[in-house]
């Protein structure tokens, strides 16, 4: 894997005031807790507790992430790139890290620990994919594309804004959904709620494939049943239905009823009763 972005669904409210535009992005996982504290990002990313241990260390060990190293200095903003000897000696370091978490990661799991343990161990060499949505793209952009913006950070997020640039939204009319991951030659016989229920499942693998690598709508809206059964709602954050007005709030969205939203119980108000 290596940065990666791209457009997955651009929609135009119907005043052309408001637009909804859904990314899916590749970065390195280490930077992943920076990106969660945008709150105006609905997102879904793809998660290391599903990956068996054997399979994710041979994707670590195919294709780390091997950071630019840059210079020590006071504050959070690094100095310049390291000379190249000091940078060479800095991956050095880094590989050896790699390879002693390789090692744990499979010693853990060949003594029976789950991999949502094991897998920890190799997340600051990973990649990781998200699907991102949001009507307030801005504020992220202005902040992360900054000159003093962690480069990982800025790096994937000038490119969403290259493309948030050039990307020609379609113009949606009251009513119309914005639907991710939904190719309208496949779905072009699907009802409506067949296209949110399948896009519902293909944002929560983070994919249009399930994980045995195969496009399957029924698998999709199983998954989208399961999820509304179990109270596991953000997947459901990513489609919404254009509305007349712009200054109507849905959750995080403006101009635009998210999916989640239309279903009575999407945010618990009791607390659990755990047994002891």
């Amino acid at each position: 894997m290596a940065f990666s972005a791209k457009i997955l669904a651009d929609s135009l409210h119907p005043n052309g005031v408001k637009r909804l535009t859904t990314f899916e992005i590749t970065f390195p996982r280490c930077i992943l807790a920076e990106f969660n504290t945008h709150r105006m990002i609905s997102r879904n990313a793809a998660s290391s507790r599903a990956i068996p241990v054997e399979k994710l260390v041979e994707m670590v060990k195919d294709d780390p992430f091997i950071p630019e190293f840059r210079a020590n200095q006071k504050g959070m903003q690094a100095g310049d790139l390291l000379p190249e000897n000091n940078a060479e000696a800095a991956r050095v370091a880094w590989k050896l890290a790699l390879d002693e978490a390789l090692t744990n990661a499979l010693t853990l799991s060949a003594i029976g620990v789950h991999k949502q343990y094991a897998n920890r161990l190799l997340e600051p060499f990973m990649w990781v994919t998200v699907i991102a949505t949001a009507t307030e793209w801005t504020n992220f952009l202005a902040l992360r594309c900054a000159e003093d913006a962690e480069p990982s950070f800025q790096r994937i997020a000038r490119m969403m804004l290259d493309l948030y640039r050039t990307s020609q939204p379609k113009q949606l009319q009251s009513g119309d959904w914005h639907l991710p991951m939904i190719d309208e030659d496949e779905a072009k016989d699907w009802t409506e709620e067949m296209q949110l229920m399948v896009s519902v499942g293909r944002c929560a693998r983070v994919s249009y494939l399930t994980h045995d690598g195969k496009r399957d709508p029924i698998a999709d809206m199983d998954l989208h049943d399961r999820l509304m059964t179990s109270g596991h709602w953000s997947p459901f954050e990513h489609q919404a239905m254009a509305v007349t007005r712009t200054a109507f709030i849905s959750g995080n969205f403006h101009g635009f009823e998210q999916y989640r939203k239309m279903f009575q119980g999407e945010n618990a108000t009791d607390l659990p009763v755990v047994e002891r």
